[in-house]
């Protein structure tokens, strides 16, 4: 049952607070950061952000450059996904077809 004047997040992320998480956002960017605080617009602050740098060639891929931002805000109309740093690790995409020579 939906209780009137009551508003909730889809996302809780009090569990990720104090916690490394990946932040992906529209346009392609991505950052990993401490979560310290985070409101109900997802609007978002990450201590220690680093920025993973898109490559020059292809801007939805994202090369091993990183670039140290420090505390930012993460407007939450440009947060897209939130995840847990913790547990995960990046694997080879499966659905990649073999070039043709």
């Amino acid at each position: 049952m939906l209780q009137s004047g009551r508003k909730e997040t889809v996302l809780d992320l009090a569990k990720f607070v104090d916690k490394g998480v990946q932040v992906k956002l529209t346009g392609g960017g991505q950052v990993t950061g401490t979560l310290k605080v985070y409101d109900q617009l997802l609007n978002l602050v990450l201590d220690g952000a680093v920025e993973s740098v898109r490559d020059h060639d292809d801007p939805l891929k994202t090369s091993d450059q990183t670039r140290v931002l420090g505390l930012i805000v993460c407007r939450g109309t440009a947060v897209m996904l939130v995840s847990p740093t913790d547990g995960t690790e990046e694997i080879a995409n499966p659905f990649v077809q073999p070039e043709a020579v």
